[in-house]
């Protein structure tokens, strides 16, 4: 990183920011570009969690290539300066590489949708059955992970 005052190296820092953010940016080498969506996701245990459409493009790719780079940040708002080169934003990021497992277990697939619904609500969740079965999820194991951080004391 070459800004190294930015640099959040702590992990229960950088897990906090895991577990606040509510969108995920995951990305997938394809040719004759790479692919990235958005994505609610779950933080749990140095992995992240999802849950799609069993078919389509990012299951295609994650068949063909499992490895998955990652980035989430929280928006902490806007510093107007008196100039236009002189306004900043204020935000925490995440940016990793990891590993993404399919999920097949309908326990293991409860879990990781818990972990999900967790990500955003205290509520307690169940599945029926037959939407378990139609919903694909995947754990991403993160591999490697850098955090920084922008005018955050503001």
């Amino acid at each position: 990183m070459r800004r190294q005052e930015k640099a959040v190296t702590a992990l229960p820092e950088i897990e906090a920011i895991l577990k606040a953010g509510k969108v995920c940016q995951l990305a997938f080498a394809d040719e004759p570009v790479p692919y990235i969506v958005s994505l609610n996701y779950g933080y749990s245990d140095g992995a992240l969690y999802f849950h799609s459409a069993p078919e389509g493009r990012k299951m295609e790719l994650i068949a063909g290539n499992p490895k998955a780079a990652f980035n989430i940040v929280l928006d902490l708002g806007i510093i107007e300066g008196e100039e236009a080169c002189n306004w900043s934003c204020r935000y925490r990021s995440v940016v990793g590489h990891g590993r993404i497992r399919m999920l097949f277990d309908p326990e293991e697939k409860r879990r990781g949708l818990d972990i999900i619904m967790a990500q955003y609500s205290d509520a307690a969740f169940t599945y029926a059955d037959h939407a378990l079965r139609a919903t694909a999820v995947y754990r991403l194991e993160i591999t490697t992970m850098t955090a920084k951080e922008s005018r955050t004391d503001s």
